[in-house]
């Protein structure tokens, strides 16, 4: 860790590595990846397959565009390695001796996907998440109020590993109680939260039922990811102003790194630890690189991950990427806007697309409303065209009229180009979540 010789709070926690220039850092990250690539080629038959099935040596990987000969790798072709070569496939690249810890996926999109640490993965990983959240203001002596899961599913194991490492008091509560929650962010105290957005919302909620206001907890600051929403700003909004801190945007995932990317107090995108991987963003539908700023598919290389790397992982997570030094100072690259949405969970609609995150841009807008809603979508018997139904909590009775309706379609209409169905139910009809909401509920197969 870098140490001020001044008395002032250092603002980097590794500051070779997080400014360092663009050409030094690319000539690191070919370095890795050559070694990630041999490596890879000798141990694993899965990924020898790969690479003997269209003629490809770990010789030909002579700079960093010629990742792009190797083909991606999906969470379903590694769901189907495990089930034809049980119990962790042939992508497990470090020998059995060295391995540490097991963490699967959560498996909220179909069986999940194991990966192993090593004990080396475990220091790696640690560390790079102690930059992450020394990049959102967290520092020694804060103590970090852990909602993140803890278990199998490993964001909070991570976090718990990175406060410990960085010198903070850890509450290792994890993805629950609710009632709980509120009582530690009193005592003791906790100066940091660690939760999914819709976990935050929950519990300032409870908070203000509780009679409790912003100024009656030390709470600074709030790293919320598993989720869309810290960056949309109605909802980064509620939670700073309901909870009174600063928000920032937190992305991980099993397969790469549970927390790989944060923002910082320039809240200007999500920084990558490109030390350690290696990002780009894919035309989904030409399978090229997209151009600075354009939207694509995120797919991520592990630089330095010894048990399970992943060469090229298709992430399904929609972002844009650039790579001008942040006003932070920080040089690694940013997706601004964080993860805009995953392509799984596009919704096609009278010809148009959208996604949960822009229904939730608009629903959170409104003070009248809850922050919880659902997507329905059923399909009209007469017709068999899909309708598609909002439905979002109302605060007072009052607002339940075709004026106020009306209000809300408009702003659909602007956000989204097509206008669904609202319905308004009673506040506090849907339920609430503590780990990843589930906002889409596909009812067209009940309805056929």
């Amino acid at each position: 860790m870098y140490v001020s010789k001044s008395s002032e709070t250092p603002k980097y926690y590794d500051p070779e590595i997080e400014t360092m220039d663009r050409e030094q850092l690319e000539e690191l990250q070919l370095k890795r990846l050559k070694w990630q690539v041999k490596r890879c080629y000798e141990f694993s038959e899965f990924y020898r397959e790969r690479f003997d099935n269209i003629g490809l040596d770990p010789e030909d990987i002579k700079s960093l565009d010629d990742i792009t000969k190797i083909p991606p790798v999906t969470k379903e072709e590694l769901r189907q390695e495990q089930i034809a070569h049980p119990p962790f496939g042939r992508y497990v690249v470090a020998p059995q001796k060295d391995w540490r810890e097991l963490h699967p996926s959560t498996g909220t999109t179909g069986v999940p996907v194991n990966t192993i640490w090593t004990e080396h993965d475990v220091e790696n990983i640690t560390q790079w998440t102690v930059r992450t959240m020394w990049n959102c203001g967290v520092r020694p002596g804060d103590i970090v109020q852990n909602g993140f899961s803890y278990g199998l599913w490993v964001a909070g194991m991570s976090c718990h590993y990175a406060a410990k490492a960085m010198g903070c008091f850890v509450l290792p509560i994890g993805a629950s109680m609710a009632e709980r929650q509120v009582d530690y962010l009193i005592s003791p105290g906790s100066t940091v939260l660690l939760s999914t957005p819709s976990f935050a919302l929950y519990i300032a909620e409870r908070m203000s039922q509780r009679g409790i206001r912003p100024k009656d907890i030390p709470l600074k600051i709030g790293m919320h990811g598993g989720e869309a929403g810290a960056e949309v700003p109605p909802t980064r909004h509620k939670i700073e102003t309901r909870l009174g801190i600063d928000a920032y945007d937190y992305f991980g995932l099993a397969e790469i790194g549970p927390t790989c990317a944060s923002e910082c107090e320039e809240k200007a995108g999500i920084h990558w630890v490109e030390d350690h991987l290696l990002v780009e963003i894919i035309n989904p539908e030409t399978k090229k690189r997209c151009n600075p700023g354009e939207v694509g598919v995120l797919v991520l290389t592990h630089l330095t991950k010894e048990a399970t790397p992943m060469l090229r992982y298709w992430t399904n997570d929609l972002a844009r990427l650039t790579t001008e030094k942040c006003g932070c100072g920080r040089t690694h690259a940013r997706c601004e806007g964080g993860i805009l949405g995953r392509a799984d969970d596009m919704i096609i609609y009278k010809g148009e697309n959208f996604y949960p995150a822009q229904v939730e841009k608009v629903i959170r807008s409104f003070d009248e409303l809850g922050d919880e809603f659902r997507i329905r979508i059923t399909t009209d018997e007469k017709t068999g065209i899909d309708v598609i139904t909002v439905v979002a909590e109302y605060k007072t009775k009052e607002i339940d009229n075709e004026e106020f309706k009306n209000k809300v379609k408009r702003a659909f209409r602007e956000e989204l180009q097509v206008t669904p169905g609202l319905e308004l139910v009673e506040f506090g009809t849907l339920e609430r979540t503590m780990f990843k909401a589930k906002r889409v509920e596909d009812q067209r197969a009940k309805a056929s």
